[in-house]
């Protein structure tokens, strides 16, 4: 394909380009200078004794100018030396492997985290946290009173915000509902047994107690721990009673207020075991803080080198910019030729 305008395009000197400003100045001046210079004409006092229809050759022949100035105008850009840009990145070093364990649990409906739920609230931050990891896995792990993959690790983050995207809560999804801590951090960290990265990390979030599932979450922490993966414990809601949104008889919807509790202990004990840390989440501007600050904790060891080759789109101005002067040169000695 001719690459009139390649995707990674510039101008070696683009300042020259300011000259093609003058290009119209310059043709006023000119017309205006043939317009004092003409020589005298006669006057007559009926221009119907001149009436003379002009022939194509003088209708057509100021095609000439626009043929040169056309010319000028190429060989100005030709001047600026436009460049297609072929970049190449050159990636040293690894990433970090990391998983994400969400809870989806019933309780994450609760409306504590305005201006919508919890899982909401936790979908776009983690989305977020997501995009500012460009060079490392990532994988999803979903658990309420089972833990489900719902995305194997991967680097191509688009496929996987689709896919948190629709992450839904237990009870819409028709699962039985639950918290299981434990499951969660086992399936998470199943999915990492098998990497070869030097940083493994599980980033879990929930906002209650385990209370189902067949591993323990200490166990699954142990487990974790022997895989050498650390794991980042995220409670996430306020303590107390908490907006809930719920059905009456009627089928209305209504919004009650349940008891909200968050096993701190436990999660605590979880990151201590594995090297992690445990923070703690009342509101969406505190999680996004918490993921933000995992985010530095946890940096890719990545080295980038970017190389650049430009190569010179002159011939593909400069060829045409000769071929209007050459056009214009043959009309003007053939079909425009003036005699004496």
């Amino acid at each position: 394909m001719i690459p009139f305008w390649p995707a990674n395009f510039r101008f070696a000197y683009p300042f020259l380009l300011l000259l093609l400003l003058a290009i119209p100045a310059l043709a006023v001046a000119t017309n205006q200078f043939k317009a004092l210079n003409r020589p005298a004409t006669l006057r007559y006092a009926d221009v119907q004794l001149t009436a003379a229809r002009a022939s194509w050759r003088v209708q057509f022949r100021p095609i000439l100018k626009l043929l040169r100035w056309g010319a000028l105008g190429l060989l100005i850009i030709a001047l600026a030396r436009p460049q297609s840009a072929e970049t190449r990145q050159i990636i040293r070093g690894e990433g970090v492997d990391i998983v994400l364990s969400l809870d989806i649990s019933g309780s994450m409906a609760s409306l504590d985290f305005q201006p919508d739920n919890r899982l909401v609230a936790a979908k776009a931050v983690i989305n977020e946290f997501v995009a500012e990891r460009t060079y490392d896995r990532v994988g999803l792990v979903v658990f309420a009173n089972e833990a489900f993959a719902q995305s194997p690790l991967t680097i191509d983050h688009d496929v996987l915000a689709r896919l948190l995207q629709n992450v839904a809560l237990a009870p819409d999804l028709g699962l039985i509902d639950g918290t299981a801590i434990g499951m969660g951090i086992a399936t998470a960290a199943n999915m990492l047994r098998h990497s070869d990265t030097e940083s493994k990390v599980v980033i879990l979030l929930t906002d209650g107690v385990n209370n189902s599932g067949a591993i323990d979450p200490f166990t699954a922490a142990q487990a974790a721990e022997a895989l050498d993966i650390k794991v980042y414990a995220i409670g996430m809601g306020k303590l107390g009673q908490v907006p809930f949104p719920s059905t009456n008889l009627f089928g209305e919807q209504v919004i009650t207020y349940q008891e909200s509790i968050i096993d701190e202990a436990t999660l605590q004990q979880i990151a201590d075991e594995t090297g992690g840390r445990y923070y703690r989440a009342t509101d969406t501007a505190g999680l996004r803080a918490i993921y933000d600050e995992i985010n530095e904790l946890e940096k890719s060891d990545v080295e980038i080198e970017t190389f650049s080759r430009y190569d010179e789109l002159v011939a593909w101005v400069l060829i045409p910019a000769i071929g209007l002067l050459a056009l214009e040169m043959f009309l003007r000695q053939t079909l425009f030729r003036k005699i004496p």
